[in-house]
């Protein structure tokens, strides 16, 4: 009985190498496609033009960019917040659990 031959050490594991990818058909494409003309400009590309020629404008819109990036007291508080909207959520909830109770009492009681 004798055993195959083992590959030395630095040969490959399997003799065939893998075939190369099939190479597809060059496509010409159509003038339209590799020149295309100019993007019209949109509603709020003019508007933009618009409200960055007029000082008080692109000031105003700054200062809305400001606002929105600013850090806001949840982010600066969290346990805080956290603790304030659970007491809100809770008398919110109990106004509304009391409210139900009252209505279906009155209901139950054959008044208006």
């Amino acid at each position: 009985m004798s055993t195959p031959p083992r590959p030395s050490p630095g040969t490959p594991a399997s003799p065939s190498p893998s075939p190369s990818p099939e190479h597809r058909v060059r496509v010409d494409l159509p003038e339209w496609m590799r020149n295309p003309p100019p993007a019209q400009p949109t509603l709020g590309r003019r508007l933009a033009g618009l409200v960055e020629a007029a000082p008080r404008l692109r000031e105003a819109r700054r200062a809305l960019w400001r606002w929105r990036d600013r850090s806001r007291f949840s982010e600066r508080r969290p346990a805080v917040a956290a603790i304030a909207s659970f007491v809100v959520v809770a008398g919110v909830a109990t106004i509304l659990v009391a409210g139900t109770l009252y209505v279906f009492a009155r209901t139950r009681a054959g008044e208006p």
